[in-house]
């Protein structure tokens, strides 16, 4: 049995394994991505894996010219990149969201394509929950009140600058109600809290066990998205439903950046129409100078994080070796996890 193949950090890395006559031919985009401790076992059949830590634009084409099947996390593949690829049979997405992926072009082509599902359900809950803690308790601006000598010149054993508030007897409203959505809801149920799943956005009539989404917009005391980002789905948060949250409620963003109207989120903040925020992701990652959520970063109730809700390294390792399975699947006639 073959070793399972670690990482190492550079242009790219070429693993061989025995019986090459015809080697299926399988080309990592962005191993990059993965965090260095963790492992891609091997494929179940002979195979020529070549990674690469990351693949700009520009040479998308020529790295993927021969492959068979591609794994990609964050590089996009586009129409052009696919058609130039003849012999292309899988792209195996390390990652639950697809649209990195022109599904179009895979479908034109007869292209396969398969992502993550499941593996974060610990991972992308619990990081919602220390934005949540955080938040309510206002952890950061009493850390850094201490930082800058507020507490040893207090007059008497504590101070109590900043409200802190309970989670029990509050309401969780989730957005989204697959298996991350119903995970936060077993944590926020653990600490005592009313949780409320809401409806599509635009719904006329909602579903048994949701309620419509501008009632959860009124009643929720923390927000929570986990859905993916779609057409219908795009600035789901905006001005006009952060006019709605009449509790000032905090909003807590691990799912897509795009799923907030990020401008409309500062003037939220910035005029009290909310409690505070926490946002794991952008509508540009990384940011570039500018991005209205770096502009945030002053602000005591809002906490920035670099897209690391997915990344603890028990659900890394989940992801790459489901990852690894979705190919070996396809490999065996048994696909799964298909788009």
């Amino acid at each position: 049995m073959h070793e399972a193949i670690a990482f190492k950090r550079g242009t790219g890395l070429i693993v061989k394994q025995p019986n090459e006559a015809a080697p299926l031919r399988v080309v990592c985009l962005d191993r990059g991505t993965l965090g260095p401790t963790v492992e891609l076992r091997p494929l179940a059949v002979s195979h020529e894996l070549v990674c690469y830590e990351a693949t700009p634009s520009a040479l998308l084409e020529v790295r993927i010219a021969n492959a068979d099947i591609i794994i990609t996390n964050k590089t996009p593949v586009n129409a052009k990149a696919i058609a130039a690829a003849p012999h292309l049979r899988l792209i195996a997405v390390a990652a639950t969201g697809t649209d990195i992926v022109d599904l179009a072009a895979c479908r034109a082509r007869k292209v396969a394509v398969c992502n993550i599902r499941g593996y974060a359900v610990n991972t992308v809950p619990e990081h919602s929950f220390a934005l949540i803690l955080a938040l309510r308790r206002n952890l950061l601006a009493y850390r850094a009140s201490v930082a800058a000598g507020r507490w040893q010149a207090s007059a008497q054993f504590c101070y109590f600058d900043f409200p802190i508030r309970d989670l029990a007897g509050s309401t969780l409203g989730i957005c989204g109600g697959g298996a991350l959505g119903s995970a936060v809801a077993k944590l926020g149920r653990a600490f005592g809290m009313d949780v409320i799943f809401a409806g599509r956005k635009g719904d006329t009539e909602t579903r048994e066990g949701y309620v419509p989404f501008g009632e959860m917009l009124r009643r929720s005391d923390v927000i929570t998205l986990h859905c993916p980002l779609t057409p219908a789905t795009r600035h789901l948060i905006g001005a006009p439903e952060f006019a709605l949250m009449a509790r000032r409620p905090l909003l807590i963003n691990t799912g897509r950046g795009g799923l907030v109207d990020e401008l409309a989120l500062g003037e939220a903040l910035r005029t009290g129409k909310i409690a505070g925020a926490g946002f794991d992701v952008a509508s540009e990652e990384p940011p570039t100078p500018g991005h209205p959520l770096l502009a945030l970063l002053d602000l005591p109730n809002f906490i920035l994080t670099p897209h690391v809700a997915w990344a603890s390294e028990e659900a890394m390792q989940a992801l790459a070796d489901q990852l690894i399975g979705n190919i070996d699947a396809f490999l065996a006639d048994e696909p799964r996890n298909l788009i």
